[in-house]
């Protein structure tokens, strides 16, 4: 079983010859976009499998040893919370560890263990954990402003002028969640544009709602073939009509839009896909994306609750120069207090000021939050990011040596402060090359950071995230550790 509960199927491989990565030479796949960062190795060997079964039965069984409260509080947990966790994705078998405490880029386990977070709420933490600015400003909304008035307020009107400048937003309203920002920001094309369809890319994820619960790392078999996907669609879904298209893939998006256009109300897509590891836009392929829809007339929609601050100083969209009409903000903005927004072009957003959309929340930039969000907004310069950044690249430039010393079958990517390993030799370019990666791999090296104390995301799509609480020392544990893996597989 793997650590997300489910039966993983191992690519099979096994120690042979030496591979030339014809990428390196006869360059068949598409450069990645100049704003995103992809290396690749130029050769490669198998890795023998049957000793990769030996060392994850071994990281398993090491596992226990040290984290036996985290196993009776989840026992304990589960009596009351499905799964014993708060959201379904926290929860792998046997237990996930439970965390007690956290301060800067640290953790502390009910076992009073200390791990390096590498996750940091998948960038809700990008400034870290109980920042002293966050927390001050907190303090003072608590002392001396209030929580919560169901009124305007001159703090929500700050945010939102300091929000549209940076992020160059014509306007914006501000939500509670992810699932919330999407779920309005579909509202709003659908009463612009008169439409109820939408697009969305294969594998992606948008949170909650509805109408983009479709083909979320759907099993092959249930979705056709690569060039003409067929939507998976989960019994306890209403999702209205949604069609399907494989990332990086403008000839896909194409014929949709020819088949369906003027049914169509809107594209949502991450600029970056954030939830499969970390897959870049191919050169060319977000201006291509922006065309099709002008011509067609379909609201582009750029799904930025995981890039945001993460990808730079205004988010992805700046970072790779294509304006889409609406986007939607989460996690970095709201120094780990629950703050999202969606916002874009006055045109689209004015369906909310004459009532074709109506758009409500009590909780809505809430005097709390807006505090914790205008320090996040102080804190993140273009200094302090660039310094994240820089260690980011560092990260990855030591794990490509490790990969060409050891001829893994890996390689790096990365966007801002985020980086990960992906094990597979070539490019991973959409939902389909992820699928064809060696999983049994990416468990081990998940868990092998986590039996050494570092700690990133659950899922077989491990994806590291450069805090500014994260030092140089720090992120040396992960490279290490990397290493110290490289070595074993290899022995």
């Amino acid at each position: 079983m793997g650590h997300n509960g489910s039966t993983i199927a191992m690519t099979p491989t096994r120690k042979g010859p030496t591979m030339t990565n014809p990428s390196a030479s006869a360059a068949p796949h598409p450069e990645h976009d100049p704003g995103t960062r992809r290396w690749l190795p130029q050769s490669w060997t198998a890795v023998d499998s049957a000793r990769a079964e030996r060392l994850l039965a071994a990281e398993w069984e090491r596992f226990g040893t040290w984290s036996q409260a985290s196993g009776a509080h989840n026992q304990r947990a589960s009596q009351s919370l499905p799964l014993g966790v708060t959201s379904s994705f926290q929860h792998w078998d046997p237990y996930p560890i439970t965390i007690q405490s956290a301060r800067g880029a640290w953790l502390t386990d009910v076992d009073g263990n200390r791990l390096l977070d590498l996750s940091m709420g998948f960038g809700a933490m990008l400034v870290g954990h109980l920042n002293p600015v966050v927390v001050e400003h907190v303090e003072r909304a608590l002392e001396e402003t209030g929580t919560l008035f169901v009124t305007p307020s001159p703090q929500a009107t700050e945010m939102s002028e300091r929000f549209r400048e940076r992020f160059h937003l014509d306007m914006l309203r501000f939500t509670n969640s992810g699932t919330e920002s999407l779920m309005y920001a579909i509202r709003c094309a659908r009463a612009f544009t008169g439409r109820k369809a939408i697009v969305k890319i294969e594998g992606g994820y948008h949170g909650g709602y509805d109408g983009l619960q479709i083909s979320v790392k759907p099993d092959l078999a249930d979705i056709g073939p690569a060039d003409n996907p067929t939507p998976q669609v989960p019994f306890d879904v209403e999702a209205g009509t949604v069609h399907v298209v494989a990332y990086n893939d403008l000839g896909q998006l194409e014929r949709v839009f020819a088949a369906h256009g003027s049914e169509i109300a809107a594209f949502v897509v991450e600029p970056v896909i954030e939830n499969l590891s970390i897959v870049v836009p191919d050169e060319g392929y977000l201006p291509g994306v922006r065309a099709l829809c002008d011509r067609y007339g379909v609201v582009l929609i750029f799904d930025e609750v995981k890039t945001g601050l993460t990808a730079g100083y205004a988010g992805a969209t700046q970072r790779l120069g294509v304006q889409p009409d609406l986007v939607t903000l989460a996690k970095s903005i709201g120094g780990g207090l629950p703050l999202a927004a969606f916002g874009g072009k006055r045109e689209v957003m004015e369906v909310v000021v004459d009532n074709r959309m109506a758009h409500f929340g009590t909780y809505n930039g809430n005097p709390l939050v807006m505090a914790a969000a205008k320090a996040v907004d102080e804190i993140c310069t273009h200094e302090a990011l660039d310094a994240a950044e820089a260690i980011n690249v560092g990260e990855m430039d030591a794990m490509d040596q490790i990969i060409t010393e050891f001829e893994l079958p890996a390689h790096t990517v990365g966007l801002g402060v985020k980086g990960c390993v992906t094990w597979s030799p070539t490019p991973v370019r959409n939902y389909r090359d992820y699928k064809a990666t060696d999983f049994r791999l990416a468990e081990l090296s998940w868990l092998w950071g986590v039996n050494r104390g570092i700690l990133t995301p659950p899922g077989l799509d491990e994806q590291w995230l450069v805090s500014l609480a994260h030092t140089q020392a720090d992120m040396e544990m992960l490279t290490s550790h990397f290493r110290d893996l490289a070595v074993a597989l290899r022995a």
